[in-house]
């Protein structure tokens, strides 16, 4: 794979998510019951701060550096994410769609330079950009359309 190619994951897969709440009303974006208690705002913002956990990280592995353990600074992935929610639930529905959009344009053109030997093999870069990208977003996208199905 080259980097050509994993953008166009990335691109496309992103898409598919936007696309799955993109015709919502601002009162089913905050509507709990997405997935567990989370809106699809909550899904946003989620998706958004594993963006921002990538452009965190991504650098520090390019460097040969360890990234944190969520384990050992949060108590797990799950606890992580249950702080950030918490963290982000008061923000607004504007706010978190413009976060996620200007966090996403960071990570696209972090990427564009990045080496290219970063991505034509199985890196531990291209592995964790993977888990907070093209591999995430699927995810998100499926229990966003699961949900609206059942709204009908």
């Amino acid at each position: 794979m080259k980097r050509q190619q994993v953008l166009e994951k990335i691109d496309t897969s992103w898409n598919e998510f936007v696309m799955a709440y993109a015709d919502l009303s601002d009162t089913q974006l905050t509507q709990p019951g997405v997935t567990g208690d989370w809106s699809v705002k909550d899904l946003i913002a989620h998706v958004s701060w594993w963006e921002e956990e990538s452009l965190k990280h991504l650098p520090l592995i390019l460097k040969g550096l360890p990234t944190p353990r969520y384990s050992v600074l949060y108590g797990g992935i799950d606890a992580f994410n249950a702080q950030m929610t918490e963290l982000k639930r008061n923000t607004s529905l504007s706010e978190v769609l413009k976060e996620a959009a200007a966090t996403h344009q960071k990570l696209i053109e972090y990427l564009s330079s990045i080496p290219d030997e970063q991505f034509t093999s199985e890196t531990r870069f291209r592995r964790r950009l993977g888990y907070d990208s093209f591999k995430h977003y699927p995810i998100h996208t499926a229990a966003i359309l699961a949900w609206r199905e059942n709204q009908m």
